[in-house]
């Protein structure tokens, strides 16, 4: 039987007559702030430039439908009354129409945050919470000394790491008409006149014109090689402007509080897209190869462009300015022969140094043009950077440092981050993929049946063969076509890593590793391809191998696999080569599908826990990657709370981060908001490592709430009826129909939850407004706790003053908020078992119930989001689009189920889908 849920408990009362309405009236009262009056008036001018543009474009029924819209406060029961009486294409015109009043209004949002940040910022206001100047100011609080200071910032390393996993619903050519719109907006309070707001009116009449005949929807599956160009592109986009400022803030501001500090480059922009093959059949060593053609011919480019416009920043004269004699004898080699520069011999040396580095994009096979033709390419990116540092020192000692720390210096530290490779790509594959590489390795060596092995043998064998020069590969076999893959992959990061630079690819990552015999079948497969050799009979890695521990057991089980490498000297000797560092990923996605978000969350911070204690104990360093996705299910929310929430010794200015989908778009994809998230992440990271919280969580609280609440949500999962009621009440069938990516959306089925991908399974429930992942058995667990005297007390005082319970319950109230049960409910009408469909439903609702309240009562508030007026504000802007793309979902949900093969309805559920995802701006 299924443990029913309780309907009260000790000191929290559930409301059972919650009314969500009520509660989305309340949000919409917050609009009234006068602060949020230019938000107002810039949505009021957005939607009636579009209202005007569909008024022409589709017909009555539908304007009215969306003029009835624009007046409620929910949209549900207008659309139930309106939807009979349209046709297909009516039908078709609402959900595009009602996903792109989401769209501006989102775009109308993100001009108000930034024109609040730069009234603040006029205003003189104090820092704000995530602000590199608010860290600095507690650094010097607690007298955090210079020497410090540079000790940190020396072994400080920092990476966002853009992934290919695919929750990006909107094609990049929706998203350049978005930041279209974004750039004419804020023109709206400049225009001082009715011919100048005409003018900016017709600019974005044009650009909604565009967007309404543009398809949202991908007729073809996405491939490797354009999900490579999605995340090429925001380099130009916003990266190559983002970097060089943030570093020139930092500078400024640590310098300011530290005179002398040196800023090294302890923040980088990583990749998976191209490397990442597990569960991609798409990614091959050709793949990876193209991946880092096209890095380096975007890179290549914005050095050629940088260069151009130095050669027209620095055409000064030796009559006029001293110039160092390393200048001029650049100058004397310039392939520059123009009289009117003979006496610029900047311009002459950055000729010079521009035909090289062409000469080395054309010995990469880039076909880029060169006005002044090419030269003896440079050997290596330190070259080129060497050149550069000579008319950097040149301008400085010459009474030019302005001009040396202009565009020059923006140009040698972006080289020094992205080299000739732009950014670093790792690694990706499943730990059961490179463990039968290795059987067949075996089997054809004629040694040991590798797959039949205990652990323990397989760890035997494997060091056997690892402390040997004899490799086990014999080209004059024949392998398995899944084994030259795998082995190709290797080699060919061996090559990248020669031409263009070592760093070009740093790790190599093993997901679903459980065993220490998985990161040491990855060091015989980078053994046999020359990435892992012998020196004097020690390893020597040029790669760092880093497990994924991922599901509930591999998180629980982590100590003891990393315990077992490290009392292995051949591992130790590994570990020295790379510094004595040795990273770790951790996933959040499998470990809440597995257990349930508090459990997910317990769980990790446990394993951290431990592994800081380990590593201390072998006086190792720690890196951990953590695997987060953009919905609290799979690890989202605030970067800034999340680092600081991390347990004491877990950050140590080294960590990592997974950046993916919409969230790449929403922080990156301006050089504003890039430098802002990207501030963010460095603040964060230094404020946990030099003045670490050593608070730790309530031990006996935590795994109480931990425990009874996976048993709660376990119960729920397993249920028999459950797979059927998550598969007939979502749109899990039609989002794996969807082109989002280039990954199927299950490893093997959708019929088994464990086979499932954790993105669908979040993205499903963001759709059908349950976001259940990241709240279910809470409030169960709440309720047994507080059946004893004083708990509740405990858990308030708790939620008061310690980060990570405070980050937890944050992360939960936003998801909640966002949260439709009433919905949720017309999603549950789906299903082909009405009575299994709603006994499922009343156990998710009664949770839902209990969960809201007991996280209301912990956090001693009347309603949710009462301290998060941005998230209220921008769910009030949304909820009539938001529930009217839902109740259209359903409508059409129905209609298919009946029709399966309407490829017209499918399309028009993926609209549906397209726009709650808009809306919510969450999917997976």
């Amino acid at each position: 039987m299924m443990t029913q849920p309780h309907t009260c408990y000790t000191m929290i009362f559930i409301r059972l007559d919650y009314d969500k309405r009520k509660e989305q009236t309340m949000q919409l009262h917050i609009l009234n702030n006068p602060k949020d009056a230019p938000l107002v008036e810039d949505a009021a001018f957005l939607k009636a430039a579009l209202f005007d543009l569909l008024q022409r474009e589709t017909t009555p029924a539908v304007a009215n439908t969306l003029a009835a819209l624009a007046e409620a406060e929910e949209g549900s029961s207008i659309i139930k009354a309106a939807l009979p009486a349209l046709n297909e294409q009516q039908t078709q015109n609402l959900i595009i129409a009602c996903g792109l009043f989401a769209q501006i209004l989102n775009i109308a949002e993100d001009v108000h945050h930034e024109r609040r940040r730069r009234a603040h910022e006029n205003a003189g206001s104090a820092p704000v919470e995530g602000s590199l100047a608010e860290t600095v100011h507690k650094l010097q609080t607690h007298n955090i000394d210079a020497a410090a200071m540079q000790s940190q910032l020396a072994r400080t390393h920092i990476a966002a790491v853009l992934t290919a996993h695919p929750t990006e619903v909107q094609r990049q050519a929706t998203l350049n008409f978005h930041r279209r719109i974004r750039a004419l907006l804020p023109q709206r309070e400049y225009c001082n006149s009715p011919e100048a707001l005409a003018e900016l009116k017709r600019e974005i009449d044009t650009t909604l014109l565009a967007l309404w005949q543009t398809s949202e929807t991908r007729h073809f599956k996405i491939t490797v090689d354009s999900e490579i160009n999605n995340g090429v592109s925001i380099f130009p986009l916003s990266f190559f402007k983002a970097l060089p400022k943030l570093y020139r803030s930092m500078e400024n501001q640590l310098q300011s509080a530290w005179p002398g500090i040196k800023v090294p480059e302890l923040l980088q922009i990583g990749g998976w897209i191209g490397g990442d093959r597990d569960g991609n059949p798409f990614v091959s060593a050709a793949t990876l190869r193209h991946a880092f053609t096209r890095h380096a011919d975007t890179v290549f480019h914005h050095y050629r462009r940088q260069l151009g416009e130095l050669f027209h920043d620095l055409p000064l004269s030796v009559r006029r300015v001293n110039v160092n004699p390393a200048v001029l004898a650049l100058s004397a080699q310039s392939p520059d022969t123009e009289i009117a520069h003979e006496e610029e011999p900047y311009r002459r040396a950055i000729a010079y140094i521009m035909a090289r580095l062409i000469g080395k994009a054309h010995h990469f096979g880039l076909t880029l043009g060169c006005r002044f033709g090419t030269l003896k390419p440079y050997a290596d990116a330190d070259e080129f950077i060497a050149d550069l540092k000579i008319l950097q020192q040149s301008l400085r000692e010459n009474g030019s440092e302005l001009l040396a720390d202009a565009r020059l210096g923006d140009l040698i530290r972006t080289t020094s981050l992205c080299g000739f490779f732009l950014m670093p790509l790792d690694l990706r594959q499943h730990g059961g993929k490179h463990a039968d590489v290795v059987a067949e390795l075996f089997r054809h060596a004629g040694l040991e049946d590798y797959a039949a092995l205990s652990e323990t043998d397989k760890q035997h064998v494997l060091l056997r063969e690892l402390q040997t020069q004899r490799p086990l590969y014999n080209p004059y076999l024949d392998y398995s076509e899944e084994s030259r893959y795998e082995l190709a992959i290797f080699r060919e990061a061996r090559k990248i890593k020669e031409e263009l630079g070592e760093k070009a690819i740093n790790q190599s990552i093993i997901s679903n590793a459980e065993n220490a015999s998985d990161v040491l079948a990855l060091a015989l497969l980078l053994k046999e391809s020359g990435l892992l050799t012998l020196e004097h009979g020690r390893p020597h890695s040029r790669i760092n191998i880093v497990p994924l521990f991922e599901t509930i057991e591999a998180l629980e089980n982590a100590r003891p696999v990393m315990a077992t490498l490290f009392a292995l000297p051949w591992y130790q000797a590994l570990l020295a080569s790379r510094g004595n560092t040795q990273e770790i990923m951790l996933g959040y996605s499998d470990s809440n599908k597995d257990g349930g978000y508090v459990t997910s969350s317990w769980c990790l911070y446990q394993a951290e826990q431990e592994l800081v204690e380990l590593f201390e104990k072998h006086q190792i360093n720690i890196r951990l990657f953590h695997g987060r996705g953009g919905s609290v299910g799979r690890g989202g929310g605030p970067a800034y709370q999340a680092v600081l929430a991390q347990p004491a010794g877990s950050v140590t200015g080294q960590i990592r981060i997974t950046e993916q989908g919409e969230v790449i778009t929403a922080k990156y994809a301006d050089p504003g908001n890039a430098h802002r998230n990207l501030e963010t992440l460095v603040a964060a990271t230094l404020e946990a490592s030099l003045l670490p919280n050593r608070q730790d969580p309530d031990q006996e609280l935590m795994q109480a709430l931990s425990d009874s609440a996976f048993a709660h949500y376990r119960s729920l999962i397993t249920h028999s009826d459950f797979i059927d009621y998550f598969l007939q009440t979502s749109p899990i069938q039609e989002i794996a129909t969807l082109n989002l990516g280039s990954r199927p959306a299950s490893r093997k089925t959708l019929a088994r939850i464990q086979d499932l991908r954790a993105i669908p399974w979040v993205f499903s429930w963001t759709q059908n407004r349950l976001m259940l992942p990241a709240w279910y058995g809470f409030g169960s667990a709440v309720a047994e706790l507080c059946r004893q005297e004083g708990r509740l007390n405990d858990l308030q005082q708790h939620a008061r003053h310690n980060p990570f319970f405070q980050a937890m319950l944050s992360n939960m109230e936003q998801v909640m908020a966002k949260t439709d049960i009433t919905l949720a409910e017309e999603y549950a009408g789906l299903s082909q078992s009405p009575e299994q469909a709603a006994a499922i439903f009343a156990m998710i609702k009664a949770e839902y119930l209990l969960s809201r309240q007991a996280l209301l009562d912990i956090l001693q508030s009347s309603e949710l989001l009462s301290d998060n007026r941005s998230l209220a504000r921008s769910l009030a802007l949304r909820i009539p689009y938001l529930n009217a793309l839902g109740s259209l979902q359903v409508a059409l949900l129905k209609r298919l189920r009946q029709d399966a093969d309407n490829p017209h309805l499918l399309q028009m559920v993926h609209l549906t889908i397209n726009g709650v995802a808009q809306g919510l701006r969450n999917t997976g």
